[in-house]
């Protein structure tokens, strides 16, 4: 038996003892709220920062979604973007190949244009060194010819002769020298000059020693170029003498002559190695020249023929001024009397001019007769008018 309050339960009976099962589930269950209560409230002050953590966590996870939705966005960008790019790219690529394909087929075209122009100009280059070579062969023995002409002292003498002959006729007039004139003494000179006295005919001599010359430009030791040399001083000077003695005769020739040598070589070898000899030349009267100096020596020649024929055509020149003086003093009378003739005719034209005047006058009178009254007749001459 069971006593609560004032109550009494008994053990034994069924009603009470599942009153008491269940007045004892009821206080369990409320025992059981309460602790779950105090446990919830300390569980939920427990998992409060939790909660906030894993809320946080969620707010991260959401961002970094967010950024993995973009970052999907920007890859898929980057990727059209890098297409488009590559597009464009193959595209310029296929635009380039394409211009360099036409540039390098222009250039192909340009180069095998200009390597067939090339090819055609070297050609004619070609031609023309053949053309040249021909030439040169042909020069080649002309120098031949022209080095056995001047090995030979007739043939040289010769050439120097027509060169000569082709320098006088081209400075001097034809008139005023010969060629191979032969001289009271039986010499035949090369050309002679006619110049006045003073200084008289000079002779100029075509001939030349060569021989030494040719020795002293082929030596080659020290003992050869002495012996040339002095091989070509004595030839010279030998020449030298040999036109002083045949070419200078007094009260016919002048006292100097002219030694023409045909080359500039050996006129500067001459001048430059050999001084001694020319100065022998000068004081024998004899005058080296080369083609140019000779030339220059013929145009002084020139000068004093045309001072020397003027002076001879001086009396003529003279005679013919003073005709022409007389012819002007001629004219000047004839002006002189056509001036009076035109004086006289001037007043004969104003004697004729004041009769017609008079004439018109006396018309006009005439003219207005029955119309005005008479006037006084202007002269004795006038008439007077009388009534028959």
């Amino acid at each position: 038996m069971i006593e609560i309050g004032a109550y009494s339960f008994s053990l034994e009976d069924p009603l009470h003892l599942l009153g008491l099962l269940g007045i004892a589930a009821l206080v369990l269950i409320i025992l059981l709220l309460v602790v779950t209560t105090r446990a919830a409230g300390r569980s939920a002050r427990a998992t409060g920062p939790l909660a906030a953590q894993m809320q946080g966590l969620g707010q991260r996870v959401q961002i970094l979604s967010d950024g993995q939705q973009q970052l999907a966005g920007g890859l898929t960008h980057v990727s059209e973007a890098q297409a488009a790019a590559q597009a464009n790219m193959l595209q310029l690529m296929e635009q380039r190949l394409q211009a360099v394909t036409v540039q390098m087929n222009e250039n192909l075209s340009g180069t095998s244009r200009r390597t067939a122009q090339s090819l055609g100009e070297l050609q004619q280059r070609l031609q023309a060194i053949d053309k040249a070579q021909d030439n040169i062969t042909k020069l080649s023995g002309d120098v031949l010819s022209l080095q056995d002409i001047l090995s030979n002292k007739q043939t040289r003498g010769a050439f120097g002769e027509i060169q000569l002959a082709d320098i006088v006729s081209k400075a001097l007039p034809s008139d005023s020298y010969t060629m191979q004139a032969t001289l009271s003494n039986g010499k035949r000179a090369d050309c002679l000059i006619h110049l006045p006295n003073p200084p008289g005919p000079i002779v100029v001599d075509a001939k030349f020693p060569l021989e030494a010359y040719e020795k002293l430009r082929s030596a080659t030791t020290d003992w050869e170029v002495k012996d040339a040399a002095r091989q070509l001083r004595q030839s010279v000077r030998a020449h030298i003498k040999a036109i002083s003695e045949k070419y200078l005769i007094e009260g016919e020739t002048a006292d100097g002559a002219l030694m023409f040598l045909p080359s500039e070589a050996v006129y500067a070898e001459l001048h430059a190695n050999f001084p001694e000899v020319v100065r022998d030349g000068f004081a024998a009267r004899v005058w080296i020249v080369s083609p140019t100096t000779c030339m220059a020596t013929l145009n002084t020649m020139r000068a004093i023929l045309k001072d020397a024929r003027m002076r001879a055509q001086a009396g003529a020149i003279r005679k013919e001024l003073s005709m022409l003086f007389q012819d002007v003093e001629r004219l000047g009378t004839r002006v002189e009397n056509l001036d009076r003739h035109f004086g006289q005719a001037a007043k004969d034209v104003a004697d004729i001019r004041i009769s017609a005047e008079k004439a018109g006058r006396r018309a006009r009178r005439l003219d207005a007769f029955d119309f005005e009254e008479l006037e006084a007749p202007d002269g004795p001459d006038a008439v007077p008018l009388v009534d028959k």
